[in-house]
């Protein structure tokens, strides 16, 4: 059984959780030796995720970093994936089951948490290290969730052609526009939202991949350039698929608790990434997305990765104290 103190811990490392427009969906309850883990509804986002699959998927990366921080405390957890079927808003029951004597690699994982971080900029031009897929692959197969790296020409196309389409109906929305700017945040101590100057503006967003328009960019200076000046580089960066056999609830927890364990993976081998979910927001893109990459099962985050160029913006998160009840 774990103090408050204890659980105080644990829940500052899962809130470090990526979350579709940070708009941190869960709320916790901790008792003796469980941690009840919940998606709260009222943070939803009907216009961007209107079947709250992108939130659910957001709270199952917070139940994978509350059982990284246990490992790290010292402490053996297991899950239990919605405990209760009259109460789907109960994502996961996360229980300690024993002691555990923290290795290295948990110690690792839990640094991780602090360290990671979405990252919108441009990314370093140079390959991703030689077999991480594959041992992603390894990993995350193991729990019925699968990846796809983006590689060939027609795949790569058929993507950048689909982010198009869908960031194009989206911003044709005024319901989505709306939910944006309220999302949105200029100020710099805000504890949610997406921080204005975490987008970047001008030559920045020069990609084959483009990130989300949250409509705060800056334009690039106009400038006449010299027959011998070079183009503007454009970026390459890479792209990965993850996806589930069955596209219910539990598999949206279940690719949340993947895309945990491979985000952090990613950090620990220097990289970053942002994620690409135009492409996934509405039913009809992620039902063209799976006919034209010829998908077997349901793709449920797509992200660009790469080497950082520089420090990203933080991003703000509410105090413990408001997503957390001790009983």
């Amino acid at each position: 059984m774990l103090d408050a103190d204890r659980w105080t811990q644990v829940v500052e490392r899962a809130v470090r959780a990526p979350s579709i427009h940070n708009t941190q969906p869960w709320s916790f309850r901790a008792d003796g030796d469980r941690l009840e883990v919940r998606h709260d509804p009222s943070r939803g986002l009907p216009a961007i995720d209107p079947t709250g699959r992108q939130q659910v998927l957001s709270v199952g990366v917070a139940v994978q970093f509350a059982v990284v921080a246990l490992a790290a405390l010292g402490a053996a957890a297991e899950v239990d994936v919605l405990p209760d079927p009259a109460d789907p808003e109960l994502v996961a029951v996360v229980r300690v089951i024993g002691r555990h004597e923290p290795t290295d690699g948990d110690r690792r994982a839990a640094a991780a948490i602090g360290q990671r971080h979405t990252d919108r900029a441009r990314f370093l031009e140079q390959p991703l290290p030689a077999g991480l897929v594959d041992q992603l692959e390894r990993t995350l197969g193991r729990d019925g969730v699968w990846l796809k790296l983006i590689s060939r020409s027609e795949e790569e196309t058929a993507v950048t052609t689909l982010l198009g389409e869908a960031e194009e109906s989206e911003q044709r929305d005024p319901a989505y526009l709306a939910e944006l700017r309220a999302w949105t945040r200029t100020d710099p101590s805000a504890l949610d939202g997406v921080p204005a100057d975490a987008v970047p503006d001008g030559e920045q967003r020069i990609s084959n991949v483009p990130v989300r328009d949250f409509g705060t960019a800056r334009p690039a200076p106009v400038s006449v350039p010299d027959d011998d000046d070079p183009a503007p580089p454009v970026e390459h960066p890479s792209v990965l698929l993850l996806g589930t056999a069955a596209d219910d609830r539990a598999a949206w927890v279940r690719a949340g608790m993947a895309l945990g364990r491979l985000l952090l993976a990613l950090t620990e081998a220097g990289l970053v990434a942002s994620p690409l979910t135009q492409a996934l927001d509405q039913p009809w893109a992620r039902a063209r997305l799976t006919r034209r990459l010829d998908l077997v099962g349901h793709p449920q985050m797509l992200l660009r990765l790469g080497a950082p160029t520089g420090a990203a913006p933080s991003t703000g998160r509410r105090p413990v104290a408001e997503v957390l009840t001790l009983a």
